[in-house]
């Protein structure tokens, strides 16, 4: 802190965020508040309960190392090791992308496409991350059967923790590049990806706790953003079953392209569903019967 003298934890928390917000921080309040609860061993409404609480001299310290990590740009979720993806807590580091709010409306229309009153049905996550995708979808489809992939061995070490803590023991986890992961073929009733989708060009206008320390391997997209859609939308049709759906996220202005590749594919015209901020996020599109 600003000095060793007695804080108290409102104190503590205006001086945090004033000190984010200084830095160009746009979430600096929430940022402050994130880092000072898990520093306490509380939550955020703890923070107020106990706003007149005078800190420690082991707390005041948990709480600059916090910050000084925040500092350079970590990901919150990082330093507190976790984030709430589809109400769930999924542990998170830099072996996996930050799940979004935005990646919610893929496993909407994942559960679509597998109505509740249904049994079974067989789902494929290429780039399963974290594994927040299938995860997800096995704890509102428990008789579903869930094949996700990664190519990094990292990630699926996480992505197997994360389904061992959420007791999705249904979820099988296959290490490698995309389709070439799945050992034998199989017909998907869904095929669902968060795939990497940002043009070379725009790798650099990325916020610092993006492409500082989210795996680039997750991000990359290729010149036009669209290599790994391309390959996903082309390959697909072979590993879906009659009228079996594809669901991919997209980025901003990328609709148009992605219709043409799913026309191209032979898959019926798609449906995209639009994020909070009102972008096509998530193109839905069905293989032919």
């Amino acid at each position: 802190m600003a000095s060793e003298r007695e804080w108290t934890v409102i104190e503590a928390l205006k001086w945090t965020a004033g000190d984010l917000e200084s830095r160009g921080v746009a979430t600096a309040r929430l940022d402050a508040e994130l880092l000072l609860a898990d520093a306490l061993g509380t939550t955020r409404m703890g923070l107020y309960l106990a706003h007149d609480r005078a800190l420690s001299p082991e707390e005041r310290a948990s709480v600059r190392a916090r910050l000084s990590r925040r500092r350079t740009g970590e990901p919150v979720a990082y330093i507190l090791g976790v984030r709430e993806f589809y109400g769930l807590p999924f542990a998170v580091d830099a072996r996996v992308l930050v799940p979004r709010p935005e990646t919610e409306f893929v496993v909407d229309a994942v559960l679509e496409a597998l109505p509740e009153h249904a049994v079974g049905g067989r789902v494929l996550d290429l780039g399963t991350g974290s594994g927040a995708i299938a995860i997800a979808v096995a704890r509102a489809r428990p008789t579903a059967e869930i094949d996700a992939v990664d190519v990094a061995a990292g990630a699926l070490a996480l992505a197997r923790t994360n389904a061992l803590r959420h007791g999705a023991l249904r979820v099988r986890f296959l290490e490698g590049d995309l389709f070439a992961a799945l050992p034998a073929p199989v017909r998907y009733d869904v095929v669902a990806s968060n795939p990497p989708y940002i043009p070379t060009e725009e790798l650099a206008g990325l916020p610092v706790d993006v492409r500082g320390f989210e795996p680039a391997l997750a991000l990359h997209g290729g010149p036009d953003g669209l290599a790994v859609i391309r390959r996903i939308v082309t390959e697909s049709a072979a590993w879906l079953a009659p009228r079996g759906t594809l669901v991919l996220e997209i980025s901003v202005g990328q609709a148009p392209a992605c219709a043409a590749l799913l026309d191209a594919a032979g898959f019926d015209p798609p449906r995209f569903r639009r994020d909070y901020a009102g972008i096509e996020r998530v193109v839905v599109a069905r293989r032919p019967g």
